[in-house]
Protein backbone atom coordinates (compact mmCIF):
# COMPACT_ATOMS: atom_id res chain seq x y z
CA UNK A 1 0.00 0.00 0.00
CA UNK A 2 1.14 3.52 -1.12
CA UNK A 3 2.33 6.13 1.90
CA UNK A 4 -0.16 8.19 2.88
CA UNK A 5 1.22 11.39 1.86
CA UNK A 6 1.94 9.79 -1.68
CA UNK A 7 -1.57 9.05 -1.71
CA UNK A 8 -2.57 12.35 -1.49
CA UNK A 9 -0.38 13.97 -3.83
CA UNK A 10 -1.69 11.59 -6.69
CA UNK A 11 -5.35 12.33 -5.60
CA UNK A 12 -4.55 15.81 -5.78
CA UNK A 13 -3.24 15.50 -9.41
CA UNK A 14 -5.95 12.98 -10.25
CA UNK A 15 -8.50 15.22 -9.35
CA UNK A 16 -6.35 18.22 -11.00
CA UNK A 17 -6.38 16.69 -14.54
CA UNK A 18 -10.16 15.88 -14.70
CA UNK A 19 -10.93 19.25 -15.29
CA UNK A 20 -8.07 19.62 -17.76
CA UNK A 21 -9.57 16.50 -20.11
CA UNK A 22 -12.58 18.39 -19.99
CA UNK A 23 -11.93 21.89 -20.92
CA UNK A 24 -10.01 20.12 -24.06
CA UNK A 25 -13.46 18.75 -25.67
CA UNK A 26 -15.16 21.11 -28.45
CA UNK A 27 -18.10 21.35 -26.10
CA UNK A 28 -18.55 23.35 -23.15
CA UNK A 29 -19.81 20.47 -20.92
CA UNK A 30 -19.98 16.92 -21.67
CA UNK A 31 -21.56 15.02 -19.11
CA UNK A 32 -21.49 11.65 -20.85
CA UNK A 33 -17.65 11.67 -21.74
CA UNK A 34 -16.83 12.39 -17.87
CA UNK A 35 -19.04 9.29 -17.03
CA UNK A 36 -16.28 7.45 -19.42
CA UNK A 37 -13.63 8.66 -17.91
CA UNK A 38 -14.73 7.72 -14.79
CA UNK A 39 -15.19 3.52 -16.34
CA UNK A 40 -11.93 4.26 -17.27
CA UNK A 41 -10.20 5.31 -14.10
CA UNK A 42 -12.86 2.74 -12.25
CA UNK A 43 -11.47 -0.11 -14.50
CA UNK A 44 -7.47 0.49 -14.10
CA UNK A 45 -8.49 0.59 -10.53
CA UNK A 46 -10.05 -2.83 -10.38
CA UNK A 47 -7.03 -4.28 -12.42
CA UNK A 48 -4.18 -3.01 -10.59
CA UNK A 49 -6.28 -3.17 -7.26
CA UNK A 50 -5.74 0.25 -6.67
CA UNK A 51 -8.11 2.17 -4.27
CA UNK A 52 -7.07 5.89 -5.45
CA UNK A 53 -7.97 5.51 -9.04
CA UNK A 54 -11.37 3.77 -7.68
CA UNK A 55 -11.97 6.46 -5.39
CA UNK A 56 -11.46 9.34 -8.01
CA UNK A 57 -13.72 7.57 -10.62
CA UNK A 58 -16.60 7.53 -7.89
CA UNK A 59 -16.21 10.66 -7.24
CA UNK A 60 -16.52 12.06 -11.07
CA UNK A 61 -19.50 9.46 -11.36
CA UNK A 62 -21.09 11.32 -8.07
CA UNK A 63 -21.53 14.89 -9.73
CA UNK A 64 -23.75 13.74 -12.92
CA UNK A 65 -27.10 12.86 -12.13
CA UNK A 66 -28.55 9.86 -14.27
CA UNK A 67 -32.23 9.02 -15.28
CA UNK A 68 -33.22 5.76 -16.63
CA UNK A 69 -35.21 4.68 -19.21
CA UNK A 70 -37.26 1.55 -20.63
CA UNK A 71 -35.27 2.19 -23.99
CA UNK A 72 -35.07 -1.00 -25.88
CA UNK A 73 -33.39 -1.94 -29.84
CA UNK A 74 -35.12 -1.26 -32.65
CA UNK A 75 -33.75 -4.05 -34.92
CA UNK A 76 -31.15 -6.58 -32.34
CA UNK A 77 -29.92 -9.35 -34.05
CA UNK A 78 -30.06 -11.87 -32.68
CA UNK A 79 -32.88 -11.54 -29.94
CA UNK A 80 -31.42 -10.19 -27.26
CA UNK A 81 -30.11 -12.20 -24.46
CA UNK A 82 -31.79 -12.85 -21.45
CA UNK A 83 -28.99 -12.20 -19.31
CA UNK A 84 -29.06 -11.63 -15.15
CA UNK A 85 -30.14 -8.35 -14.68
CA UNK A 86 -27.58 -5.76 -14.72
CA UNK A 87 -27.70 -2.30 -12.93
CA UNK A 88 -25.75 1.26 -14.01
CA UNK A 89 -22.30 1.13 -12.24
CA UNK A 90 -22.51 3.49 -9.37
CA UNK A 91 -20.45 5.97 -7.48
CA UNK A 92 -21.83 3.84 -4.19
CA UNK A 93 -20.32 0.25 -5.90
CA UNK A 94 -17.37 2.08 -6.76
CA UNK A 95 -16.66 3.62 -3.41
CA UNK A 96 -17.71 0.26 -1.93
CA UNK A 97 -15.05 -1.37 -4.22
CA UNK A 98 -12.27 1.42 -2.90
CA UNK A 99 -13.21 0.52 0.55
CA UNK A 100 -12.67 -3.21 -0.12
CA UNK A 101 -9.12 -2.58 -1.37
CA UNK A 102 -7.81 -0.09 0.85
CA UNK A 103 -8.08 -2.53 3.67
CA UNK A 104 -7.45 -1.02 6.95
CA UNK A 105 -5.52 2.37 5.50
CA UNK A 106 -6.91 4.86 7.50
CA UNK A 107 -5.81 7.93 5.25
CA UNK A 108 -7.75 6.10 2.43
CA UNK A 109 -10.28 5.02 4.49
CA UNK A 110 -11.07 8.61 5.88
CA UNK A 111 -10.92 10.02 2.20
CA UNK A 112 -13.59 6.84 0.84
CA UNK A 113 -15.97 8.87 3.82
CA UNK A 114 -15.58 11.81 2.98
CA UNK A 115 -16.45 11.30 -1.20
CA UNK A 116 -19.44 9.34 0.68
CA UNK A 117 -20.68 11.98 2.85
CA UNK A 118 -20.16 14.90 -0.20
CA UNK A 119 -23.90 16.43 -0.98
CA UNK A 120 -24.25 15.43 -4.47
CA UNK A 121 -24.38 18.26 -7.04
CA UNK A 122 -25.43 16.23 -9.86
CA UNK A 123 -28.29 18.64 -11.64
CA UNK A 124 -32.02 16.78 -12.98
CA UNK A 125 -32.36 16.38 -16.04
CA UNK A 126 -28.64 15.08 -16.96
CA UNK A 127 -27.92 12.08 -19.20
CA UNK A 128 -30.29 8.84 -19.65
CA UNK A 129 -29.41 5.76 -19.76
CA UNK A 130 -30.67 2.37 -20.47
CA UNK A 131 -29.61 -1.47 -19.88
CA UNK A 132 -29.71 -4.10 -22.71
CA UNK A 133 -28.60 -7.28 -22.79
CA UNK A 134 -26.56 -8.31 -26.32
CA UNK A 135 -25.61 -11.79 -28.08
CA UNK A 136 -22.21 -13.18 -28.52
CA UNK A 137 -21.49 -11.55 -32.23
CA UNK A 138 -24.89 -9.72 -31.98
CA UNK A 139 -25.91 -6.37 -33.52
CA UNK A 140 -28.27 -3.41 -31.73
CA UNK A 141 -29.70 -0.59 -33.55
CA UNK A 142 -31.36 2.18 -31.85
CA UNK A 143 -33.27 3.91 -35.08
CA UNK A 144 -34.39 7.49 -35.51
CA UNK A 145 -32.58 9.13 -32.36
CA UNK A 146 -33.64 13.07 -32.62
CA UNK A 147 -30.39 15.39 -32.07
CA UNK A 148 -30.65 19.30 -32.29
CA UNK A 149 -28.63 21.03 -34.90
CA UNK A 150 -25.57 22.85 -33.43
CA UNK A 151 -26.13 20.76 -29.94
CA UNK A 152 -23.22 18.88 -28.99
CA UNK A 153 -24.37 15.29 -28.87
CA UNK A 154 -22.97 12.32 -26.51
CA UNK A 155 -23.45 9.01 -27.11
CA UNK A 156 -21.94 5.95 -24.60
CA UNK A 157 -21.63 2.36 -24.17
CA UNK A 158 -20.56 0.83 -20.96
CA UNK A 159 -20.29 -3.02 -20.45
CA UNK A 160 -19.92 -5.25 -17.72
CA UNK A 161 -16.67 -7.00 -19.16
CA UNK A 162 -17.36 -9.89 -20.52
CA UNK A 163 -16.62 -8.63 -24.14
CA UNK A 164 -15.62 -6.36 -26.68
CA UNK A 165 -18.38 -4.07 -28.06
CA UNK A 166 -17.83 -1.41 -30.66
CA UNK A 167 -20.27 1.78 -30.92
CA UNK A 168 -21.32 3.43 -34.81
CA UNK A 169 -23.68 6.62 -35.24
CA UNK A 170 -25.21 6.91 -38.58
CA UNK A 171 -27.20 9.90 -40.10
CA UNK A 172 -30.31 9.73 -41.86
CA UNK A 173 -28.70 9.68 -44.72
CA UNK A 174 -26.81 6.54 -43.84
CA UNK A 175 -23.19 7.92 -43.48
CA UNK A 176 -21.02 7.20 -40.80
CA UNK A 177 -20.74 10.07 -38.50
CA UNK A 178 -18.95 8.96 -35.44
CA UNK A 179 -17.42 5.19 -34.27
CA UNK A 180 -15.22 3.64 -31.31
CA UNK A 181 -13.93 0.56 -32.03
CA UNK A 182 -11.49 -0.29 -29.20
CA UNK A 183 -10.85 -3.46 -28.28
CA UNK A 184 -12.96 -3.09 -25.00
CA UNK A 185 -16.29 -2.43 -23.95
CA UNK A 186 -16.41 1.34 -23.12
CA UNK A 187 -17.20 3.33 -26.29
CA UNK A 188 -18.29 7.31 -26.71
CA UNK A 189 -18.65 9.32 -29.59
CA UNK A 190 -19.05 12.85 -29.11
CA UNK A 191 -20.10 15.54 -31.88
CA UNK A 192 -21.92 18.50 -33.09
CA UNK A 193 -25.00 17.65 -35.72
CA UNK A 194 -25.07 20.64 -38.51
CA UNK A 195 -28.15 20.03 -38.50
CA UNK A 196 -31.62 18.29 -36.60
CA UNK A 197 -32.12 14.94 -37.79
CA UNK A 198 -32.82 11.08 -36.34
CA UNK A 199 -29.39 9.43 -35.96
CA UNK A 200 -29.34 5.27 -35.56
CA UNK A 201 -26.79 3.98 -33.22
CA UNK A 202 -25.39 0.32 -33.31
CA UNK A 203 -23.80 -1.54 -30.92
CA UNK A 204 -21.53 -4.63 -31.84
CA UNK A 205 -20.92 -7.15 -29.78
CA UNK A 206 -17.38 -8.61 -31.05
CA UNK A 207 -16.86 -11.00 -29.18
CA UNK A 208 -17.55 -15.15 -28.19
CA UNK A 209 -19.66 -14.14 -24.92
CA UNK A 210 -22.63 -11.82 -23.98
CA UNK A 211 -22.62 -9.06 -22.25
CA UNK A 212 -24.68 -6.28 -21.13
CA UNK A 213 -24.29 -2.54 -21.64
CA UNK A 214 -25.97 0.83 -20.72
CA UNK A 215 -26.47 3.22 -23.68
CA UNK A 216 -26.10 6.69 -22.03
CA UNK A 217 -27.44 10.15 -24.20
CA UNK A 218 -27.37 13.33 -23.22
Amino acid sequence: MKSSTAFILLLVLNAAAVPAMAQSQTQDSAPVDRLRLSAELYSQGVQAQDPLFMLVAAKMRKAIAVQYSDREPTSPYPASLQLPQAQFRTWQSMLDAAENAAGEDAALLGLIEDVRAETSKGVAGGPVYSITSISAGGTDSYASLALRGGEYAEIYIEGTGSSDLNLFVHDDQDWLVCSDTDASDIAYCGWRPAQTAGFTITVENTGDAGNTYSLITN
